[in-house]
């Protein structure tokens, strides 16, 4: 598996600012927490450590402040086996993503790019030859949109595939629709896209129209619905698990599902693999924290089959 070219995720790096409550509170309400962590997170982060504790290799292009938290985030990323390289620090604070978890799980997010709001071109020039070497570059849209775009010229221009979350849910250039090999919004972000409430069938329909080659729609506890350009489509249940914790199961779902599909696994079967990983995930709190490895998720699974 070394062997094989590399995940290189281009992405956020952030602390995550953990409060506990028994529910997400009203515009304007004051809840008592129950209980408060700082977590290393930030979706680019969390889907790189969520690939190399599946035993594949990784590299992180991104930046951390000057602050305090930035030793801790570089520490955890590389303790996961994710080569950081390609982490610069930058002067200034690092990304922060203050997070309400509530009793049953869900959650509320704000996230405060700091450093990675200076992950721009020319930072990504820098570390050209390492996206170029990649077998799948992941991305998301924690960097600001003009740096995803670039990332997907140059990955197109080297021929290497690129999965891209859009999360959290921003306007994307024209180009992009036609470089992504992938494309994996959860329910919210896919409504953003589209017109109307449809049918995850036709939602798939309607993104694949725009000139991608792949959508997953990431449908929590129903699932998901993976697509392809060539007419091949299907839907892989959830797995039933009792969630604590959903912070970081889809960038779970996206380092896994890159893994698998990497490893030779068509769509869905990567997919069911995804699922696993991100069942796993949600029974535990954290983000990165909760990212299970290869004999968890292959145990899981012969578990479930």
């Amino acid at each position: 598996m070394n062997q094989r070219k590399p995940i290189v995720v281009v992405g956020s790096i952030n602390m995550d600012l953990v409060a506990h409550a028994p529910r997400i509170p009203a515009p304007g309400e004051t809840l008592t927490g129950t209980g408060f962590t700082t977590t290393p997170g930030g979706k680019g982060a969390n889907q790189a450590v969520a690939a190399a504790r599946l035993g594949y290799s990784v590299a992180m292009v991104g930046a951390v402040g000057d602050d305090v938290f930035s030793h801790a985030l570089l520490d955890n990323l590389g303790s996961a086996g994710v080569v950081v390289d390609a982490v610069e620090r930058v002067a200034g604070p690092s990304g922060v993503a203050p997070i309400t978890v509530a009793a049953n799980g869900e959650n509320a997010i704000v996230v405060v790019p700091g450093a990675n709001g200076k992950v721009d071109a020319a930072f990504i020039d820098r570390h050209a030859e390492l996206v170029r070497s990649a077998g799948m570059v992941l991305c998301q849209l924690e960097l600001p949109i003009a740096t995803v775009a670039h990332v997907l010229a140059l990955c197109a221009e080297a021929g290497v595939p690129v999965m891209l979350d859009p999360a959290p849910a921003a306007a994307l250039p024209e180009a992009i629709w036609k470089q992504a090999a992938w494309f994996t919004p959860n329910e919210t972000e896919a409504a953003f896209y589209l017109a109307e409430s449809i049918s995850a069938e036709n939602a798939a329909k309607h993104l694949l129209g725009r000139g991608l080659k792949g959508v997953v729609l990431k449908r929590g506890s129903e699932g998901c619905y993976v697509a392809q350009a060539d007419g091949k489509a299907a839907l892989v249940p959830s797995f039933k698990v009792e969630a604590v914790d959903t912070v970081a199961a889809g960038d779970c779902f996206n380092g896994a599902f890159a893994v698998a599909l990497l490893e030779g696994r068509d769509a869905p079967s990567a997919a069911r693999f995804a699922s696993a990983a991100a069942a796993i995930s949600v029974t535990r709190r954290g983000a990165q924290a909760s990212m299970p490895s290869r004999e968890e998720v292959e145990s899981f699974l012969a578990q479930h089959t």
